[in-house]
């Protein structure tokens, strides 16, 4: 009698569709708070913001020099009388035909006069100034309204504040902005060999690099978040962590223990306190990346998609330092956002750039090789693309999306991602 055929493995689920899949699961937090607008920065707007004011609120000039009537310097060196002075903040009177007005960058144009010329292009003697230029109708005067209507929406709900967008809410007078709440986070890392540093290593053990770098970029995101260490490799204190950790956080995250091995326990612990939804993905590196959610014992409603289920998010990384990092930059990015209540596109943006090597034997899965500008303009790999190779992270300034079993050969062009979009 045969032994019984092994049941199909699963395919592993390509990166654009586990992407979509996570993206589709995540269900922003509700509550909103009202914070000051210096302070909202990496924050998430609420409800759209509209200005009550145009900007500029008048005509101002966008140079120093003289406020002219443009048909008074229709001929050649036109000679006006200087008749007053206008800095910025103050507001001047009526422009005589004839006469031209001293004026100061971002100054209000006085009524009458209908250009401004530079002052480079005039030259002044006692109170007559020598218009060397025929100035056109508006020039460089910025128009009122020109760059904000009243009443037109500047930032729309969803809107991640970046430096810009606060000076641009300023601009209107917002002194306050409805902002998502922060998201709440809880983070642990599996494994007795790990240690931290500053601890003697015992033989067999390493240093965990992972907590620092799963922080640094947890705090990149403006995320509140709670540090539960290392966890032994264990399924009771897996599951006991994981239960805690649900009660007051909208996601968790762990690094190590996803794959299949006998010491690899966060997959039977998920699935015994809540559900695994998704599970090894067509990457490289970073393939046993885990999605699911853990459910809360106090029965408390969360946010997204789990609070129907009284339940956190998980997402599982692998331990490797290398498969932690990407995964967390591909994947956890992009989730951590939405959850956020950011809208639009959050697939990682790539440029087009020159590959400056050979990459002749491709992987099955989607590849995402570290890379960085040389200065010929083209990218080149760093020599060890290993998963361990932490050094590879540093001496990178971003990643190259290697389509599965596409080979690639010095001179072709390769879709380029830089760290500095994906890592704030």
């Amino acid at each position: 009698m045969s032994a019984a055929a092994a049941p199909a493995r699963k395919p592993l689920m390509p990166v654009r569709e586990a992407l979509d899949f996570l993206l589709a699961a995540a269900r922003p937090v509700s509550e909103v708070e009202l914070v000051p607008t210096l302070e909202a920065n990496g924050r998430v707007l609420a409800e759209d913001q509209a200005s009550k004011l145009d900007v500029p609120g008048a005509d101002n000039t966008q140079m120093d020099g003289y406020a002219v009537r443009a048909a008074d310097c229709a001929g050649a060196a036109a000679k006006l009388k200087v008749a007053q002075r206008i800095p910025a903040g103050q507001v001047g009177s009526f422009l005589e035909p004839g006469t031209a007005a001293r004026i100061f960058t971002g100054a209000l144009i006085p009524e009458g006069a209908d250009a401004v010329v530079m002052q480079e292009q005039s030259e002044l003697d006692g109170d007559i100034v020598t218009v060397r230029h025929t100035p056109q109708s508006g020039e460089w005067i910025r128009r009122q309204g020109e760059d904000v209507r009243a009443g037109a929406v500047i930032l729309p709900a969803g809107t991640r504040l970046r430096s810009q967008e606060l000076g641009l809410a300023a601009s209107v007078g917002l002194a306050e902005l409805p902002v998502r709440r922060r998201l709440r986070v809880a983070v642990f890392f599996t494994g007795d060999e790990l240690a931290m540093p500053g601890e003697p290593l015992k033989p067999g053990a390493i240093y965990n690099s992972n907590r620092f770098t799963l922080r640094g970029l947890l705090e990149n995101f403006g995320c509140e978040f709670t540090d539960y260490g290392i966890v032994p490799d264990s399924l009771q204190a897996t599951r006991d962590t994981l239960r805690a950790a649900a009660r007051q956080h909208d996601l968790i995250i762990t690094s190590g223990g996803v794959s299949v091995g006998e010491e690899d326990h966060i997959k039977p612990a998920v699935e015994a306190e809540g559900r695994l939804n998704m599970w090894q993905i067509a990457v490289k590196p970073g393939k046993p990346l885990a999605f699911g959610e853990v459910n809360r014992g106090d029965g408390r409603k969360g946010s997204g998609v789990s609070s129907a289920t009284g339940a956190a998010y998980f997402l599982g990384l692998p331990g490797n330092p290398v498969s932690s990092f990407v995964t967390f930059l591909l994947f956890v990015r992009p989730f951590l956002l939405r959850l956020q209540g950011v809208s639009g596109e959050l697939a990682p943006k790539a440029v087009t750039m020159r590959a400056d090597f050979d990459w002749p034997k491709p992987d099955r899965r989607n590849e995402f090789l570290r890379a960085r500008i040389n200065g010929e303009g083209g990218v080149e790999l760093f020599p060890n693309q290993g998963s361990g190779v932490l050094t590879s992270t540093v001496w990178a300034d971003g990643l190259i999306d290697c389509p599965p079993g596409q080979a690639i050969a010095r001179g072709d062009m390769v879709r380029f991602i830089p760290f500095a979009s994906l890592q704030h």
